[in-house]
């Protein structure tokens, strides 16, 4: 029998069958996509009563995704981390806020986040950052959206690119006129979706509107469970911490890609820098 992994990665095979799939199917779908770091370790019936499921149902799903046994596919799962997982140790991960230690709270937010951007860079980010790139670097218009707290960043992100590369949208100022703006995108473009858990209906429709009109849709993320997971071209994910809400794994991920942006298109955005700084200081608006 031919295996799913000669074909796709496993995670995005259970990415783009899961909403096809029985309710207690996609629910053991859901439960791998958050702790595939885990799967490796696990029996039928552990990865069964973790999920809230019968062992009936993982074996359905071990077949379904084309393996004779758990073993073959606990194998695949392990096959994924040990590429990475002894480079990727985790650092102390909780720090306690009793009296005694509250001196450290600076301390414990930039430890945190260096956890958390280990946890995050692993191999299947860079691949997928190429791709996504490719994807950026090639658009005639790239479109971005961030709800909520994640606007910010849809913001961060435009006002970067912009500095060199003025072929943007930003959808996220407006959410009522999103659908409008949606309809008119071109196959030629390229949609950014910044969507954390737990998603917004707004985000879900919107990139199902852009899936349906063969937008390619890029999407930054914590969660592989995401509904969005299954209309994106391809997924980039940042872990998230347990111990208190901190975006800096994202941030990181923003300047990465426009840094590579700026190179691929180095033949122009440095050009366009410089005299954006040089009217700068024309202007008095900076000074040296």
């Amino acid at each position: 029998m031919e295996k799913v992994q000669e074909k796709k990665n496993v995670l995005e095979h259970i990415i783009s069958i899961k909403d096809t799939l029985p309710n207690k199917q996609k629910q053991l779908c859901d439960y791998i996509l958050n702790n595939h770091q885990d799967i490796g370790l696990f029996t039928v019936k552990e990865v069964a009563n973790k999920a809230s499921v019968g062992t009936t149902t993982v074996l359905r799903l071990v077949k379904l995704l084309g393996y004779d046994s758990f073993f073959e596919l606990r194998k695949e799962f392990h096959d994924i981390q040990k590429d990475y997982s002894d480079k990727w140790e985790k650092v102390q991960k909780s720090f306690d806020s009793n009296d005694e230690k509250k001196h450290m709270t600076l301390s414990a937010i930039f430890h945190e986040g260096v956890h958390l951007m280990d946890k995050t860079l692993n191999p299947q980010l860079i691949e997928n950052f190429n791709v996504a790139m490719d994807l950026i670097a090639n658009a005639e218009k790239i479109n971005i959206l961030g709800l909520r707290p994640y606007k910010a960043i849809a913001i961060y992100l435009e006002l970067l690119i912009e500095e060199f590369h003025s072929k943007t949208r930003q959808l996220s100022y407006d959410s009522e006129s999103m659908f409008d703006r949606i309809l008119q995108f071109e196959k030629n473009e390229v949609f950014i979706i910044f969507s954390f858990a737990p998603d917004t209906q707004r985000a879900i429709d919107a990139a199902k509107v852009a899936y349906e009109r063969d937008i390619p849709i890029i999407f930054v993320t914590d969660h592989l469970s995401s509904p969005i997971a299954g209309y994106s071209s391809v997924i980039l994910k940042t872990e998230s911490s347990e111990n208190h809400y901190t975006i800096i794994p994202i941030i990181a991920l923003v300047e990465a890609i426009v840094v590579e942006l700026g190179i691929r298109q180095s033949k122009t955005s440095i050009q366009k820098i410089q005299t954006l700084v040089n009217t700068l200081k024309d202007k008095k608006i900076i000074v040296e």
